[in-house]
């Protein structure tokens, strides 16, 4: 889990060490399912800062309704060199989803 700061920085080091991304490293970011899909690429429009912080741009920050100091949950692929950042929406519905079915009744 890691916040996100007022410029829609994330930092969280140990997640990104392990995805093997330094300052500068480009990458793409798309949305699926309310989840933003981080990669590396080469030809990639955003990139880690010079900090070593992630980016979210303002438009993908609207688009998963994400806010100054939410928190997110980081999945690192780094056999893939993909990122998953999960905003609190999508947690709640994976939960909620996943209580409904552990408690015996149907997903919301």
């Amino acid at each position: 889990m890691a916040a996100v700061d007022c410029r829609g920085r994330v930092a969280d080091r140990t997640v990104f060490a392990a995805l093997g991304w330094l300052a500068g490293t480009p990458l793409a970011i798309s949305v699926t399912h309310g989840t933003l899909v981080i990669s590396t690429d080469p030809c990639g429009v955003f990139g880690m800062t010079s900090q070593g912080h992630l980016r979210l741009p303002a438009p993908v920050r609207h688009c998963c309704g994400l806010a100054s100091c939410d928190r997110v949950l980081l999945a690192a692929y780094p056999e893939r060199n993909v990122l998953l950042v999960h905003p609190p929406a999508v947690l709640d519905q994976l939960l909620a989803d996943c209580h409904a079915t552990l408690l015996g009744g149907d997903p919301a």
